[in-house]
C-alpha cells in the first residue's frame, strides 16, 4: 500500500497527491485518444480537489503510476519562475521535456531550437537565435526597412477588407478575424523576414490551410502514434493519411521558398552568419513558419477577442494610435494602452498555456520567496501558465486592484503606480530563463503592428458573449475572434 502512497517529493512547498481516477473531474489526468484536444482540461483535472490543501500544496500536484517517473504540475508563479530560471544544458538543471512535442519532431526535425536537449539546443541557439534579437531587429536602418515592408504587408490587407464596404455598400462586415490575421502573419513571416515573394492568394488558399491542417495533425500525432512513425512513412491507406502526406509535402514547399532567398542576402537572411548549408536549417524554418500561424495569430486573435467585448478599452487604444504613422520602437513604447492590452492578453490568455520540463537529476529548487522543493530524477514537469496566470492570490485585486479571471489592462498601469517591475510580475507569456522564445521580439512587432492598424480602421464587437478558449499547440478564441467590423 505504501508503494500507491508515498510521495517523492520533500521541502516547504511539497506537492499533493492526484487521484489516478476520481469522480466529478473533467477528464482524466493524463492525454489520451479521446481527450486529447482538451489539454486545459486535463490540467484542471489536476486542481479539481486543490482547495482541500493547504499552503503550496494546493497549488503543486503530483500524478505518480507505479513503476513509471512522477509526473509534476505546477500552477505556482513563483515555483514556475523558479524552475524556468533553473533550466538549462548544465547538470542537474532542467531541460525541456520532450514527450509532449513528438508530433512537433516528427513534423519539424529533432534537431532544432524548440525540440533539441543539451548541447544540441545549445548549439541550435547559438545559431538561429541572434537573427531574432532586438537589437537585430530594432537596429534603426534595418528596422525601417522591416517596418515599411510590415506595414505595407498589413495596409494591403486591411485595403482589401475596405474595398468589401464599398463594393458592397454595407456599413458592417462579419468576419472571423483568426483566419484574417493567420494568412497576414504568414505573409510576413515568408515575404519580410524570410525574403520570399510569395502571393498572398496563393499563402491564403495553398500554403496557409496546409500548414494549419500539418498543426492539427501534430497534435494528434503526438498521442495517437505511440509507434512513432513519420506521416511521409504511411501507406495512404485513409483519405486522413492521404491529405496529410499532401499537406506535409506542401509544408516542404513553404520551406524551400523560405530558404530560396538566402543564398542572395535578402530580408534577415542579410543578418544571419553562417556557413551552415541550408539542408541543417531546415528544420528550424519549419518550425519558424509554424509558429507564423501559431503563438503571434493565437497573441493577434486573443488581443482582437478582448478588445471586441471591451470597447471602453478599444477606444483608448484607437485614441494612442489614430496619429501613429510609423510603428518604431520609440512609438510602440509610447503606445501604453496598447502594450497594456498586450500584456493583459497574454497573462490572462497566454498562447503558450503549460511549459514542459524534466528534471535531469535529483534536485531542490528554492523559489524567490525562499520556498524549497525536492524534485527527483526523471520528474515529468508541466509548468501551468495557463491557470498560473488565473490565480488571484497573486494576480487579483489584493495585488493589482482587479479579479484575476477579468480582462483588465489597466492592471498594468496599477501596478506599474505601486512600482512593480516586470520581472516582478511574470506571466511567462513568452516563457522565462534560457528557454525563452527567440521569437518574442518579433512577435511582440508584428501583433503590435496587426492589432494597431486593425483598431485604427475599424470598430468591432464580438458577435458571441462569451470568450472561451480551444487549445491544441497553442490556445485561441473558440470562436475565431468572430466579430463585426464597421469602419471608422
Amino acid at each position: 500500500m505504501s508503494l500507491f502512497k508515498s510521495n517523492p517529493f520533500a521541502g516547504d512547498s511539497c506537492p499533493s497527491r492526484v487521484a489516478m481516477f476520481a469522480s466529478g473531474r473533467p477528464s482524466l489526468p493524463f492525454p489520451h485518444p479521446w481527450n486529447y484536444n482538451e489539454p486545459i482540461k486535463i490540467l484542471e483535472t489536476f486542481f479539481v480537489d486543490a482547495d482541500k490543501e493547504s499552503g503550496p500544496a494546493r497549488d503543486n500536484r503530483f500524478l505518480k503510476i507505479p513503476f513509471m517517473a512522477p509526473v509534476l504540475v505546477s500552477r505556482d508563479p513563483e515555483m514556475i519562475r523558479a524552475i524556468l530560471s533553473a533550466t538549462g544544458d548544465k547538470p542537474e538543471q532542467f531541460d525541456r521535456d520532450t514527450l509532449p512535442s513528438t508530433g512537433i519532431a516528427r513534423a519539424t526535425g529533432k534537431d532544432t531550437l524548440l525540440y533539441a536537449n543539451g548541447p544540441m539546443w545549445r548549439i541550435q541557439r547559438k545559431l538561429a537565435a541572434p537573427s531574432f534579437g532586438k537589437s537585430t531587429l530594432f537596429h534603426p536602418e534595418r528596422f525601417q526597412e522591416f517596418e515599411d515592408t510590415f506595414r505595407q504587408t498589413v495596409i494591403r490587407r486591411i485595403e482589401a477588407l475596405k474595398a468589401y464596404f464599398a463594393e458592397h455598400q454595407t456599413q458592417t462586415f462579419r468576419v472571423k478575424m483568426e483566419a484574417e490575421i493567420k494568412v497576414v502573419m504568414l505573409e510576413m513571416l515568408t515575404n519580410n523576414f524570410f525574403g520570399a515573394q510569395i502571393a498572398y492568394e496563393e499563402i491564403r488558399d495553398r500554403y496557409a490551410p496546409a500548414l494549419e491542417r500539418v498543426i492539427d495533425h501534430i497534435v494528434k500525432d503526438t498521442v495517437i502514434n505511440k509507434i512513432g512513425i513519420p506521416v511521409r512513412q504511411m501507406p495512404s491507406l485513409t483519405r486522413e493519411i492521404a491529405q496529410a502526406k499532401k499537406d506535409y509535402a506542401v509544408f516542404e514547399e513553404l520551406t524551400d521558398l523560405a530558404l530560396a532567398p538566402r543564398k542572395a542576402g535578402r530580408a534577415l537572411w542579410s543578418q544571419f552568419k553562417s556557413d551552415a548549408p541550408d539542408e541543417k536549417l531546415r528544420s528550424n524554418v519549419r518550425v519558424f513558419l509554424a509558429g507564423a500561424l501559431e503563438a503571434t495569430t493565437s497573441f493577434a486573435a486573443w488581443a482582437v477577442a478582448h478588445l471586441a467585448r471591451h470597447p471602453d478599452v478599444q477606444e483608448s487604444v484607437y485614441e494612442e494610435v489614430r496619429q501613429v504613422d510609423s510603428y518604431t520602437p520609440e512609438n510602440l513604447d509610447q503606445c501604453r494602452q496598447l502594450n497594456f492590452v498586450l500584456e493583459e492578453t497574454l497573462r490572462l490568455t497566454p498562447s503558450l498555456y503549460f511549459l514542459p520540463r524534466k528534471a535531469t537529476a535529483d534536485t531542490w529548487v528554492e523559489a524567490k520567496d525562499g520556498r524549497r522543493m525536492f524534485i527527483p530524477k526523471g520528474t515529468h514537469i508541466l509548468l501551468d501558465v495557463w491557470h498560473a496566470n488565473r490565480l488571484e492570490d497573486y494576480w487579483g485585486a489584493a495585488n493589482t486592484g482587479y479579479p484575476a479571471d477579468e480582462f483588465a489592462p489597466i492592471r498594468w498601469e496599477r501596478l506599474c503606480v505601486k512600482g512593480y517591475i516586470p520581472k516582478n510580475f511574470l506571466h511567462f507569456g513568452f516563457g522565462h530563463g534560457a528557454r525563452v522564445c527567440p521569437g518574442k521580439f518579433l512577435g511582440q512587432l508584428e501583433v503590435g503592428l496587426v492589432v494597431g492598424a486593425i483598431v485604427r480602421t475599424f470598430k468591432f464587437n464580438a458577435l458571441n458573449p462569451d470568450n472561451r478558449s480551444r487549445a491544441g499547440v497553442s490556445t485561441k478564441p473558440e470562436d475565431g475572434a468572430d466579430v463585426e467590423l464597421q469602419l471608422r
